[in-house]
């Protein structure tokens, strides 16, 4: 696709980003002479079902460069995330206002777009559920569940779980699900792990939590521990039983 004059977009994925999921910072940059506002931003990328444009308010000079929060829709995993392009409401000096496609360096699609197929393509292959999740005092226990979802045989490991800000979480990994094997579990315990008011406060997504899978002895692929909205409540309701003074 041809560039646009004195607009350049780069895709970037911060840590909170990646915490929150379904976004990244779309960098626009003024590599021109002229200033210019920019009113709304979508993500075109082949890889990605498009969404519509979110608004904004970023004013540029030349020279300058703004992160712009933008999501992207559910991945098409069948086609390359690449090329990719900015889809950009612009708005010049004269207030005339441009609906600009300005190509993107996306190599940072390319790696979201990869890490969400081999999910979903784990989801084809096996569950992961937790169980069984009961109280105690200062945690939460139950079980790690994998299960076997179709007639694809390969033998799958869960190798390591992790928390976040503030949540531990704790299995006796690996967990194998051999040629086979229908289903295979674990003790999975779960503890608060922080209680200060900055940790409280800043976290975006207090329940995701990664669960690492290996497919047939390949490279570990990362998908969400699922909790539902009664295991969430309780999370919550450690916290609250932890964290408060008594």
């Amino acid at each position: 696709m041809p560039p646009v004059e004195g607009i350049a977009a780069e895709a970037v994925e911060n840590r909170t980003d990646r915490a929150a999921g379904g976004q990244v910072q779309v960098k626009v940059s003024d590599t021109g002479a002229e200033p210019f506002s920019v009113t709304s931003v979508a993500i075109d990328s082949p890889g990605f079902e498009p969404l519509p444009a979110v608004p904004v308010t970023a004013s540029f000079v030349p020279g300058r460069r703004i992160d712009l929060p933008t999501p992207y829709g559910a991945p098409v995993c069948d086609t390359a995330a690449e090329p990719a392009a900015a889809r950009l409401t612009v708005v010049r000096p004269s207030g005339a206002v441009e609906e600009l496609r300005v190509p993107m360096a996306a190599e940072v699609l390319t790696v979201v777009h990869g890490r969400l197929c081999a999910s979903l393509a784990v989801g084809d292959l096996v569950t992961v559920e937790v169980v069984d999740l009961v109280e105690r005092p200062e945690s939460l226990v139950g079980r790690l569940v994998l299960t076997r979802a179709g007639d694809d045989e390969r033998p799958v490991v869960a190798t390591r779980v992790e928390g976040n800000v503030l949540y531990s979480a704790d299995a006796p990994l690996p967990l194998e699900l051999t040629a086979g094997q229908r289903e295979a579990s674990v003790e999975l315990t779960l503890t608060t792990a922080r209680c200060d008011p900055h940790a409280l406060a800043d976290v975006k997504q207090p329940y995701l939590m990664p669960l690492s899978v290996s497919v047939d002895g390949g490279e570990e692929i990362p998908v969400d521990l699922p909790l539902d909205e009664s295991q969430r409540e309780l999370l919550r309701l450690l916290t609250v039983r932890v964290c408060t003074p008594s």
